[in-house]
């Protein structure tokens, strides 16, 4: 309760201070416009900023969904080159065993 009493009291002592304010001061005035053209600068960098970086995350995205689909691509191409493997090996196989029948058909 204590935390919310004080910080009403410096709330209304910024206000005071605020309200006391002399703005016809023309160096303050000259800050304000420095700083008012300055804020709109960098507004307009931020901008630029948030533009490019929604530019570099869509790259990105694009990317990764590039190389997600090259890697499926090797991974299929891998398993189609083990079954391939597989079925040489098994026509080896069949090729000795016709060459040991012929063989023994000759002899």
């Amino acid at each position: 309760m204590n935390s919310i009493i004080e910080k009403e009291k410096k709330l209304n002592e910024a206000l005071l201070e605020l309200k006391n304010l002399d703005l016809s001061n023309p160096d303050l005035q000259n800050n304000i416009e420095n700083l008012s053209i300055q804020k709109n600068q960098l507004e307009i960098e931020k901008s630029e900023l948030e533009q490019k970086y929604k530019i570099l995350t869509d790259e990105h995205e694009s990317l990764t969904k590039k190389l997600e689909e090259i890697q499926n691509k090797e991974k299929i191409e891998q398993k189609k080159q083990a079954e391939f493997s597989e079925k040489i090996d098994e026509l080896n196989q069949e090729t000795d065993t016709l060459l040991d029948e012929i063989d023994k058909w000759q002899m």
